[in-house]
């Protein structure tokens, strides 16, 4: 089985903003609170619509064959659209089993928007069942089908009020979390020119996800305890061969349990 996790960071759509909310003329930081007040007083609390958001970081861990493979799409100077691109051309050349934690929620919903917006094909994606019949019942759509995992979503039972964040569950099951870093700080990072460090924290992010599912599948009988050590291992080795300080940073936060 091919399996890829993927994680997005975004920041408020400030040229949305600009237009649809009749902005022009204000500083970046005038429409960015502008933006979130009129949230506010619509009944979106402390958070953007869907719509409203742009993608600024998607990180992916892939699982396929022997290989394990932990990274951020594009560099440093790849613009939305390369971002979104990259990913549908992931989907369709793997055609992978996606992972997420609230990708159902968030995730998946902002990227069909920027999708839509900038003419991106995911075709595979989008698949049903009438190009290719092994999609009818296992698709990318629905949301209690298998090839999109949302694990926040199935831990809970579908219930808005049992959800946990990853933070919490990473901490119940020992993992690393969130580090020295949050989504709440993604906006003043992105604005102080720290695209590095979103690209770093989104990737702990995917390898918390990561190892969040092998307990599921534990759980769910697909795996044994044997070959969760296995897993784990290879991420530690993954880990360990990396010369980048977040992966040094969370290998150390990830004492291994002796047996």
């Amino acid at each position: 089985m091919t399996v890829l996790v993927f994680d997005i960071e975004t920041i408020p759509d400030l040229d949305f903003g600009r237009v649809a909310l009749g902005l022009e003329g204000l500083s970046d930081v005038q429409i960015t609170k502008a933006m979130f007040a009129h949230a506010r007083q619509h009944g979106g609390g402390e958070f953007l619509p869907h719509d409203q958001h742009r993608i600024v970081v998607i990180s992916c861990a892939l699982r396929r064959g022997d290989s394990l493979k932990v990274w951020s799409l594009g560099d440093l100077d790849s613009d939305e659209r390369e971002l979104i691109v990259r990913f549908f051309e992931g989907i369709d050349r793997y055609t992978p089993t996606l992972v997420s934690w609230n990708g159902s929620g968030f995730d998946l919903p902002v990227l069909h928007y920027r999708a839509l917006k900038y003419g991106v094909v995911g075709q595979r994606y989008w698949e049903s069942g009438d190009g290719d019949q092994s999609f009818r019942f296992n698709n990318y759509l629905n949301r209690y089908h298998e090839r999109h995992t949302d694990l926040m979503d199935v831990l809970s039972g579908y219930q808005p009020r049992a959800k946990a964040s990853l933070s919490d569950m990473a901490h119940l099951l020992g993992l690393p979390g969130k580090l020295s870093f949050s989504g709440d700080k993604v906006g003043d990072a992105y604005a102080a020119g720290n695209l590095d460090g979103i690209r770093r924290y989104c990737e702990t992010d995917v390898l918390n996800t990561w190892l969040l599912y092998l307990r599921y599948q534990l759980m769910r009988g697909r795996i044994d305890v044997a070959e969760l050590a296995a897993e784990e291992s290879k991420v530690r080795e993954l880990l360990a061969s990396c010369s980048e300080l977040h992966f040094k940073e969370f290998l150390a936060a990830w004492p291994q349990l002796k047996k």
